[in-house]
């Protein structure tokens, strides 16, 4: 079975994981496998939490992408993966604990530099960069990382002024000019799911 890959960036909060569960509801779910980024955080064990803290999660350093690549390669073989699991409010990987990620017709890897790294890129039959205001980007960010990451509204918003703006303007922002498609996130999906899913079913049929 070949796999195709699609890449789905863009900015912290603009709207990465909407695009993919809208996509997800148009295909087959039992084709389908999604890998995050966010899981690939490096392994921070060796830190003490208040150095965690400090860590610029929005920086291309602090993922372990020799792990994805490696990872990614092997699922792209037809092989079962161990995707590590990340836990946000330690900071840290989750000890012994993995999510099992096995060969599908179509692998969906969702992450703020998911597009960054050349040799990842390199993989990718389809690289998709989800565009989004910032304001609406920091709103939604300061609501999701106060209620599902246990983070205070005055963390959030020294964290994003201080890490993750500049971040976003020096390492994410740039790197949608190795996207395929641009989606505006404050429209609708609907033209450009179409475009994206006519050409998923093209490369499916081996029209490359």
């Amino acid at each position: 079975m070949e796999t195709m890959l699609i890449i789905v960036a863009g900015g912290s909060a603009s709207g990465k994981t909407t695009v993919v569960k809208n996509l997800m509801s148009r295909l087959d779910i039992n084709e389908v496998g999604i890998i995050s980024l966010d899981n690939y955080y490096n392994d921070q064990s060796n830190l003490s939490m208040d150095e965690r803290k400090q860590t610029n999660y929005d920086h291309p350093d602090s993922f372990d992408m020799d792990l994805l690549y490696i990872q990614l390669k092997e699922l792209l073989a037809g092989k079962d993966i161990k995707e590590p699991v990340y836990d946000f409010v330690n900071h840290n990987r989750k000890e012994n604990e993995y999510i099992l990620i096995s060969p599908k017709k179509v692998i969906i890897l969702e992450g703020i530099l998911a597009l960054y790294d050349k040799k990842i890129r390199d993989l990718a039959n389809l690289k998709i960069y989800v565009e989004c205001d910032d304001d609406i980007r920091f709103i939604r960010r300061l609501e999701r990382d106060m209620v599902e990451r246990g983070r205070t509204g005055k963390f959030v918003i020294k964290q994003y002024l201080e890490t993750v703006k500049p971040s976003h303007e020096a390492y994410v922002n740039p790197t949608k000019r190795y996207a395929d498609i641009i989606i505006p996130n404050d429209k609708s999906h609907d033209v450009a799911l179409e475009v994206i899913l006519s050409r998923i079913n093209d490369i499916l049929r081996g029209n490359k």
